[in-house]
């Protein structure tokens, strides 16, 4: 008997130590970042994406097909041959090998270039496939996909053609609307020279010498497009009037809704499989994964190369919002098809790429006298591209801004099981405690039961 209660004990006690573990394990990660990237691994931990990249870059594009972030949130790198494929396994990531290499996805690419342009397409290159995905929206006829297919062929074997339900439009319209009298769009992020002041939103927005208001009625005029590139890329640079009453404080933040805000430090190039968030004015803050970069969308006004691709979702009025992870600035709202409802796939202008060309920098957001402390990105949660959806805003405290955002839905699964744990060895302590009680008084008076 005594045995047998031992061995309850121990089940029950282990089972909540489990519990606990895994709910510290679920907070950890839905608070954490990554560990700063370095060159190679130190204690087990895989190296860093840049790791990855420059790992890519050492081995060449003939026996590579690009990098990723895998469903456990180590680097992935897609190789050609199985003496790759060691390096890379002897430098902490996985690997992966595939048919293509990047020579021949550029190949692939480039023929796809030099055809002629169709409106309503666009491909990039997935590296996890290996293959480049070709894409062509409702208003591609047939006569125009025969052609492209046809192009297809010619390009090669990694090439996938595929149709899209919603048409591939630029979003226009927008976290916090700005407006030029003729339309509406979004503010990107907060950037300088040094000596001006500038918001950074899409080029398809407006050409140079757009003027821009907070009202629809042209009321608070915030200042003037001088700069921008649309077709080819699409970024635009707007300068704060300094003589009409703008107010700008000097910071930089991203609106979320409800009042609250996410500090911008940086600057960042996102990676393949990177968990990123949104936000717009007509959609409000949502996620998603990063599923290539360097992608082509030819919409109707033009081409627009060097695009980052993602799940997130977005519809008319995010135009020029920005693309985000923990206070990293990494694009501007370009365009994409689908909507919040049935999801979609959007495109981004990268920051860094608007930022050398137009020689500003982005503002550091963080309030005076705030710490500053490295700012790195968040291990991506373990599903590979789910579905874009709303997404629970991080809480500000005394009407601060929050340093990034965290994953609340893997943080309360975590913290609840904790708090069941918890709960559980106190009651497994309290019932053995008194079945331990009864059997004791059963053997003491055992000799006067009938």
């Amino acid at each position: 008997m005594k045995h047998g209660r031992r061995t309850l004990r121990r089940g029950i006690r282990l089972a909540a130590v489990g519990g606990l573990l895994c709910g510290a394990l679920m907070v950890s990660n839905a608070m954490a970042g990554e560990a700063p990237g370095g060159t190679g691994t130190t204690a087990g931990v895989p190296p860093s994406p840049d790791a990855a990249e420059s790992l890519v870059a050492r081995l060449g594009t003939a026996r590579t097909a690009g990098s990723w972030i895998g469903r456990d949130g180590r680097p992935v790198v897609a190789v050609t041959d199985a003496d790759t494929a060691a390096e890379v396994r002897r430098a902490g990531a996985r690997a992966e090998i595939k048919r293509y290499s990047m020579e021949d996805l550029r190949s692939a690419t480039e023929t796809l270039k030099r055809a002629p342009r169709v409106a309503g397409t666009a491909w990039a290159v997935d590296y996890a496939s290996n293959q480049v995905r070709v894409y062509a929206d409702s208003t591609v006829s047939a006569a125009d996909w025969s052609r492209l297919s046809e192009v297809a062929e010619r390009a090669g074997g990694p090439v996938r053609m595929r149709r899209t339900e919603g048409p591939f439009t630029t979003r226009l319209n927008g976290a916090t609307p700005i407006f030029n009298g003729t339309g509406r769009c979004s503010v990107g992020f907060n950037v300088t020279d040094g000596r001006d002041n500038y918001l950074l939103t899409a080029g398809h927005c407006g050409p140079v010498g757009t003027p821009w208001f907070r009202t629809t009625q042209g009321g608070g005029r915030l200042g003037t497009t001088v700069a921008g590139s649309f077709p080819g890329n699409d970024f635009s640079l707007v300068r704060y009037d300094r003589d009409d009453g703008v107010d700008f404080d000097g910071t930089n933040a991203v609106d979320i809704g409800g009042g609250r805000r996410v500090e911008i430090v940086g600057a960042a190039d996102p990676v393949v499989g990177q968990q990123v968030f949104r936000s717009g004015s007509t959609t409000g803050l949502r996620s998603g994964r990063v599923t290539a970069l360097n992608a082509t969308v030819n919409y109707r006004e033009g081409t627009v190369t060097g695009l980052i691709q993602t799940t997130v979702c977005a519809e008319p009025g995010d135009s020029g919002g920005p693309l985000l992870a923990q206070g990293l600035a990494l694009g501007v709202t370009s365009g994409g098809s689908g909507d919040c409802a049935e999801g979609g796939m959007t495109f981004f202008q990268p920051v860094t790429t608007a930022l050398k060309a137009l020689g500003v920098r982005v503002i550091d957001g963080r309030l005076p006298g705030e710490a500053r402390g490295t700012v790195v990105s968040p291990p991506p949660p373990a599903d590979a591209a789910p579905t874009a959806r709303a997404v629970g805003a991080p809480v500000g405290t005394d009407g601060r801004t929050v340093p990034g955002i965290v994953e609340f839905r893997q943080l309360a699964l975590g913290s609840a099981l904790i708090g069941v744990s918890v709960l559980g060895l106190i009651a497994a302590r309290w019932l053995l405690s008194e079945r331990a009680k009864r059997e004791q008084y059963r053997a003491e008076y055992s000799h006067t039961w009938t």
